[in-house]
């Protein structure tokens, strides 16, 4: 309900508007009618309408005047007059006093009840404006503190012009920066021997705002400026100090600080890099490309870590280059050698890119032409969807040389486990192979080893180890033990003399099958099949 005066010298008209006008109806509530501009104006004192409705001409204080006063001291009161004078200076000076409405007398009850429609719908749109600009700046105060890192982060990251940049700072009300400055970035490393939920990420969120809550009570005691990127990482801008030494001792302190009470109370670690010192505000994306590439260095170095780019920068050109044929060696070993030996391999290969210091780009191209001869390697062989799959990208997922190595000592293990597997497979399938062929071919006479490993596709030493390995015999005794087995079979249920026996299981001489047969039974195949058919 908006509240309403009536302001006129003739009570008659009082009297009149407050009985024909339903005011509640159409919104309004009449608080109170004077009989001129003085009165009303004491009374607003303690008690302030949303509308004046006056005469113009009344005594001590008329309806002209009461406007001028309501403008200086209450100018969101909204004020209509009414008057019996159509001259045009009154008009004039209604407008200059931001008169909302100047109506002729007389006024019908009807045209009343038009103007207060008309006055409510004005003062409904402009308290909804009202209501919408209030919620708009309380909107805006609650996002100011992501406004403010959003600025920062850009100010960094990309680099702003002086202009917009002293006007933000002006904005979010921070200190100016001063020569020189330097930048500094924090990356949590992993959250530790934590049983961390990744279903809801709330115990992750915690653990970040916790670091975070570390950084920020350091950064308001040195009055340093704190942001998080968009990358969750927290950079810290130091500022103010013009001795270069003094401030790079300042941001080792601090960061070795913030370093110490992240691992020692929350129990989970982060590497900073603390990046080259500038002397603008334009300047500082050079400090944070520096910092980043220093925070690089934890791939090399390991974890948990303050790294500065002036430890890094001005080394010779990588003198102690990585050999450039790992990935041949990797082949090699892992088609020929044991797991042992392998795993001996990838940390000579991980110790030497530790020691050659090569950027992070060049780290991963030689773990990556690793990889990929590991990929070929198991292509060749054959392995397919027996070994699980190996990326290219797969070393993006880690943040240090340590973790990488025992992710290819896992790798390479699981590939060389399925090539034994594998092996193991082939091999038993090619003696099975060989095996039907003896027991098919046993009673040709020169049947050889030769002749069995064209046949299986293996050279004879390697086959003669791996059938002695399967079968317990070597072949020569498998092959006799076959022959014998078939003598014995047809000197019990066939009247064949022995020579032809002989001849059926690959001997053409009689003598030399019964010499063979003696040594295997124990008897003479004469002996052998007199007693079976006592026996039978």
């Amino acid at each position: 309900m908006y509240k309403v005066f009536i302001v006129d010298d003739e009570a008659v008209v009082r009297d009149g508007l407050k009985r024909t006008i339903n005011w509640q109806e159409h919104g309004f509530e009449l608080i109170g009618d004077y009989p001129n501009g003085r009165e009303a104006l004491e009374v607003m004192e303690h008690t302030v309408p949303d509308v004046i409705i006056s005469d113009i001409s009344m005594p001590f204080m008329d309806g002209l005047e009461l406007a001028a006063a309501v403008s200086q001291k209450y100018p969101y009161v909204k004020m209509i007059i009414l008057t019996g004078f159509d001259e045009f200076e009154y008009a004039q000076q209604a407008i200059r006093l931001k008169v909302s409405d100047f109506i002729l007398k007389p006024i019908t009850a009807h045209e009343m009840r038009d103007l207060l429609h008309k006055v409510k719908r004005e003062m409904d749109e402009v308290a909804q404006q009202h209501e919408d600009l209030s919620r708009l700046y309380n909107q805006l105060k609650q996002s100011l503190p992501l406004l403010k890192e959003r600025f920062l982060e850009r100010l960094v990251v990309n680099g702003l012009r002086t202009a917009e940049i002293n006007e933000r700072f002006q904005y979010f009300g921070l200190t100016p920066l001063s020569p020189l400055q330097l930048v500094t970035v924090a990356d949590i490393d992993d959250f530790g021997i934590r049983n961390i939920r990744t279903d809801t990420g709330h115990d992750t969120e915690i653990l970040r705002y916790a670091a975070f809550n570390v950084f920020e009570e350091i950064a308001n005691r040195e009055n340093l400026l704190l942001f998080r990127t968009r990358e969750e990482r927290l950079v810290l801008v130091f500022s103010g100090e013009e001795d270069e030494t003094v401030l790079y001792e300042q941001a080792y302190r601090i960061a070795e600080e913030a370093r110490f009470y992240i691992d020692k109370f929350l129990k989970f670690t982060v590497s900073i890099g603390v990046g080259q010192a500038c002397r603008t505000a334009e300047e500082l994306p050079l400090s944070y490309k520096s910092a980043l590439s220093a925070l690089d260095y934890r791939f090399l170095l390991g974890k948990n870590r303050v790294l500065s780019i002036l430890d890094f920068e001005g080394r010779p050109s990588y003198g102690n280059q990585p050999q450039s044929d790992w990935d041949r060696q990797l082949a090699s070993v892992v088609k020929t050698g044991s797991i042992q030996e392998v795993h001996q391999f990838i940390q000579g290969f991980v110790a030497q890119l530790k020691e050659s210091m090569v950027p992070l780009d060049s780290c991963l191209l030689h773990i990556q032409k690793v990889i990929l001869s590991l990929m070929n390697t198991t292509q060749e062989l054959g392995l397919g969807e027996d070994c699980r799959q190996i990326h290219l990208t797969d070393v993006y997922r880690f943040k240090t040389l340590d973790e990488i190595e025992a992710w290819l000592e896992e790798t390479v293990s699981s590939v060389m486990t399925a090539i034994s597997e594998n092996r193991n497979h082939y091999t038993l399938t090619q003696i099975r192979k060989a095996v039907e062929y003896i027991e098919t071919h046993y009673a040709e006479e020169k049947i050889s080893l030769q002749d069995l490993c064209r046949h299986v596709l293996m050279s004879t030493s390697y086959f003669s180890l791996v059938f002695k390995q399967h079968t317990g015999e070597t072949f020569v005794e498998y092959l006799t033990r076959i022959r014998m087995e078939k003598a014995k079979e047809m000197l019990q249920h066939t009247t064949m003399k022995f020579y032809e026996i002989a001849g059926k299981v690959g001997y053409g001489d009689p003598n030399y099958f019964s010499i063979l047969f003696k040594k295997h039974a124990g008897m003479t195949p004469r002996e052998y099949r007199d007693r079976h058919a006592k026996e039978s």
